[in-house]
């Protein structure tokens, strides 16, 4: 069957310019479950993606504020952010910003995360690969994920330097039967 085409009915246009309305993630963005995402901070680029999420709630795992825009943006949104893993402020000697990395600021990381009410939930460090990669690969053992498999996420999220050996042994010695949650909060993909 021969179809012939119209060229004078199909008119074709060159894109000369962007779009007015870029949508662009933040760096390492992924979706973890349904309405848990993780990322790096996100910056000013990135609020027109973040809109679509609609969040509640962004889980800040980094030992540094974030960024003035970023606070403004959540406040005009009112999106919650918990602060976990902060390095105190009054004590500026020796500071090791792994210091903050710790089971218990996992442990409650994991039961912020282990709410619905805080859904959708963005976890973000300042570029979503340590950090974020610990919490999640915590998440993945308390979903019951083997060792193996929870690793190479880790491992995917850390780009060509690698990961760091010593977040993957907090991920397989952190207690995971320490999580404490209501079961009527859980994510539906949490549930047994």
């Amino acid at each position: 069957m021969d179809v012939q085409v119209d060229r004078e009915a199909k008119k074709l246009t060159k894109i000369t310019r962007p779009p007015a309305l870029r949508i662009i993630p933040p760096l390492n963005f992924c979706p973890v479950e349904k309405q848990l995402y993780r990322s790096g901070q996100p910056s000013i680029i990135n609020q027109s993606f973040l809109q679509d999420l609609h969040l509640k709630t962004i889980l800040w795992l980094a030992s540094e504020e974030p960024q003035e825009d970023f606070l403004d943006y959540c406040s005009m949104n009112n999106i919650n952010i918990e602060f976990v893993g902060m390095i105190n402020d009054y004590n500026y000697s020796n500071v090791n910003p792994w210091d903050s990395l710790s089971e218990t600021t996992i442990k409650k990381a994991l039961e912020l995360i282990c709410n619905k009410e805080n859904y959708p939930l963005l976890v973000c460090c300042g570029m979503g690969r340590h950090r974020t990669g610990a919490v999640i690969g915590c998440l993945r053992r308390l979903q019951g994920w083997n060792l193996a498999s929870v690793s190479e996420e880790y491992r995917r999220f850390t780009g060509a330097r690698g990961g760091r050996i010593l977040v993957e042994l907090l991920i397989e010695s952190f207690d995971i039967n320490t999580i404490e949650a209501d079961p009527e909060k859980l994510p539906d993909w949490l549930k047994e």
